[in-house]
């Protein structure tokens, strides 16, 4: 098989970085990282099927990139959706710490909240709540009901137009045997 040079690693030539004639640096213009960090995101993509050389991309993505945010939100977003909730929630509770330290938020939820909701539009507070009401799902697939549905009301409080779909998790949550007739 022949294999392409890229970062010091020998690589499938499906795998390089150029894709038709744009740079990876161009494809993830949108990652604020070091085009060798894009690179790993890149080949974790292209390796998606492939689950184990795809997460061996990611966790390298991960070492590189330190809390960069665009990383952990790709990486929480890869292991949720490939059914490795304890891994996904462990990064989206960084994402959580690391918005909190970025935009000096409280850890109480009741000095919080207020917070939340007159920034809800920002960008990074819409991200923070987006990983928050992940959060809320990922436990309830990990069994950690009681957790699930009070991050899941929480948002809901916050997330009036459902944007989160906080409101869907909620009400699986808390349906009773008798109302799924």
């Amino acid at each position: 098989m022949q294999t392409n040079e890229i970062i010091g690693r020998s690589y499938p030539p499906s795998t390089q970085p150029f894709v038709g004639t744009t740079p990876v640096q161009d494809r993830f213009s949108w990652c604020d990282v070091k085009p060798e960090i894009k690179q790993l995101l890149l080949l974790a993509s292209e390796n998606w099927q492939y689950t184990g050389l795809a997460e061996k991309y990611i966790r390298e993505a991960l070492s590189k990139a330190g809390n960069n945010l665009d990383v952990l939100v790709g990486a929480y977003r890869f292991f949720f959706y490939k059914h490795k909730p304890a891994i996904a929630l462990s990064i989206a509770q960084k994402v959580l710490v690391a918005i909190a330290n970025q935009e000096n938020l409280p850890s109480k939820w009741l000095e919080l909240k207020p917070i939340l909701l007159s920034r809800q539009q920002e960008p990074k507070i819409r991200l923070y709540l987006n990983a928050y009401a992940a959060t809320g799902l990922i436990l309830a697939q990990l069994g950690r009901l009681e957790e699930a549905k009070e991050i899941s009301q929480r948002v809901r409080e916050i997330d009036d137009s459902s944007q989160f779909c906080a409101n869907t998790v909620f009400e699986i949550l808390t349906k009773t045997p008798d109302e799924e007739e």
